[in-house]
């Protein structure tokens, strides 16, 4: 599914989940891919319900009930959003 989105090299690419159902070693192979587009000037949009996922992420904007409740540098809105689900039990 990846390959098929980047033909024509876009500038954006958005990926809903996409390390989803994925072993361990795939889902590094899918990160380090989405690092070097980005590095490369690709504007990636990931959707994630992974913290660590999230963590490598450059920027992160984390979402409850439909409001922003977070927006920074990935690995801390991650952080952010681990206290507050462990604050509530």
């Amino acid at each position: 599914a990846i390959a098929r989105a980047l033909v024509g090299s876009p500038t954006l690419l958005l990926a809903d989940e996409p390390t989803g159902n994925l072993d361990s070693a795939t889902e590094r192979e899918t990160m380090r891919l989405f690092y070097e587009l980005h590095e490369a000037g690709h504007t990636i949009v990931l959707v994630t319900h992974e913290p660590a996922i999230a963590r490598q992420c450059p920027r992160a904007i984390r979402l409850a009930d439909g409001e922003v409740v977070g927006d920074g540098e990935g690995r801390r809105v991650a952080d952010e959003g681990a206290e507050a689900v462990d604050a509530k039990g």
